[in-house]
């Protein structure tokens, strides 16, 4: 046979090209599953903190049709040659055999160290593998030879498939994607808890409106522009304030905001008995429906704490303050003059007192429930709807198997709401 005949010193040659070829391989494998599992945020990252290798890296991830296509035709050729050469050798040595022989080895020996190892090693150790094969990978697609060969190869590829010029679309990461990522850090310790609900609440920020997060209409305090300064003043100090609308003809006519040092100085000056309404500020504005991180960024702008919210037909629907604000990326911010009433009182497993006022996503999160979901956006505004009016003590409904009913009531509003779980968990396999 002609393969057989190869001499020896051609055999060992043959041979030291083949390892050169496998090694090759295994370190574009390494180099293609490094790249591929480094994404831009984690690329420019390690680009700011001036790594080795981060600006080569920082390319390549931006465009990855760049390199991919490169490194998998380079490992198509090692492969394909070290194939060929393996057959030409096993058959000079093995003979007969040689085919099947260089069958097992190429099986074996090329997936176990030349493919499942160095991406292996690339998976656990991806930034490592990133920045060393990135300097490397970023001067092999430059190569002329190559980058002409894979150019004409890929151009091939996006004919038959039909996509020539198109635009390459870089996939985002997506906001579930992102609350998935704080969880699994949090499951691996890699972040303490509030740092996971840190996470989870500026993503939830882009989504909350201002009517969320007011103080409703029926809980603002709010004096008539007839009133003396040092009524005012005094009424203000007792409830905590440093800032209350004023109004004309009704709650719904706000003429601006008193600010308590201005009228502390009213009131060195002698004027505390003119009307308040003479000695007000501009009252800034908002709808209801106002995204919260819009609400932010106009108060950071036009530099106020505090705006009258509106509904669809202009009447006031309560106020937000930059706390209300901030509250909601931050948690609870108690002052020395806020009284701290527990929103949540739990009386036993499938037992709790909620403040009427809480959000049915938080009694949602409480539960593990899903509670209908409607125009209402508290626990109390659901039951109001069920029940078809304001109920009277303990008058409730069942609600997705859960007994609600009035615990409180102040006037017209539901303060309290008990919840009861008609299937206790003891009962039902554990819902938590």
């Amino acid at each position: 046979m002609i393969l057989a005949s190869v001499s020896l010193g051609a055999e060992i040659v043959l041979s030291v090209v083949v390892v050169v070829l496998l090694i090759i391989s295994g370190l574009l494998a390494l180099a293609e599953t490094a790249l591929v599992r480094t994404s831009r945020i984690k690329a420019k990252s390690l680009a700011d903190d001036h790594r080795r290798g981060s600006v080569a890296l920082v390319k390549l991830v931006e465009r990855p049709e760049r390199f991919l296509n490169p490194l998998l035709l380079l490992v198509l050729i090692c492969q394909l040659v070290s194939a060929t050469l393996i057959g030409v050798l096993a058959d000079s040595w093995v003979g007969p055999w040689g085919i099947l022989a260089a069958t097992i080895f190429e099986v074996v020996i090329i997936f176990v160290f030349f493919e499942a190892v160095p991406k292996n090693w690339a998976v656990h150790h991806a930034e490592r593998a990133a920045l060393l094969s990135a300097p490397i990978v970023e001067w092999l697609i430059r190569f002329p030879p190559i980058r002409a060969i894979s150019g004409v190869l890929i151009g091939l590829a996006d004919l038959v498939l039909g996509r020539r010029g198109e635009k390459n679309h870089v996939a985002l990461v997506t906001e579930s994607e992102l609350l998935a990522m704080a969880d699994v850090a949090h499951d691996d310790s890699v972040i303490e808890q509030h740092g996971r609900e840190f996470i989870h609440s500026v993503i939830d920020f882009g989504d909350t409106i201002v009517r969320e997060v007011m103080v409703p209409r029926p809980d603002v305090i709010s004096f008539e522009n007839a009133i003396t300064v040092s009524t005012a003043l005094a009424d203000a100090l007792n409830a905590g304030f440093s800032r209350v609308p004023i109004y004309g003809e009704s709650v719904d006519d706000i003429t601006g905001i008193a600010f308590i040092k201005d009228l502390v100085r009213l009131e060195r000056e002698g004027k505390g008995e003119e009307p308040v309404g003479g000695h007000v500020r501009d009252a800034h504005f908002a709808p209801e429906t106002k995204k919260l991180s819009a609400m932010l960024k106009e108060m950071q702008e036009s530099k106020f704490h505090q705006a009258i919210v509106v509904d669809e037909y202009g009447g006031t629907a309560g106020v937000v303050t930059l706390e209300d604000v901030l509250e909601e990326l931050v948690g609870e911010i108690v002052d020395e003059f806020d009284v701290e009433e527990a929103m949540v009182e739990i009386i036993d497993d499938d037992t709790f007192l909620v403040a009427g006022r809480m959000t049915i996503d938080e009694v949602d999160d409480l539960l593990g429930a899903d509670l209908p979901k409607g125009s209402w956006d508290t626990i109390s505004g659901l039951l109001l709807d069920v029940v078809g009016g304001v109920p009277d003590m303990g008058e409730g409904a069942e609600i997705d198997g859960f007994a609600v009913s009035a615990d409180r009531i102040d006037g017209r509003r539901i303060d309290r709401v008990r919840i009861h779980r008609l299937t206790p968990r003891s009962q039902d396999g554990g819902e938590e």
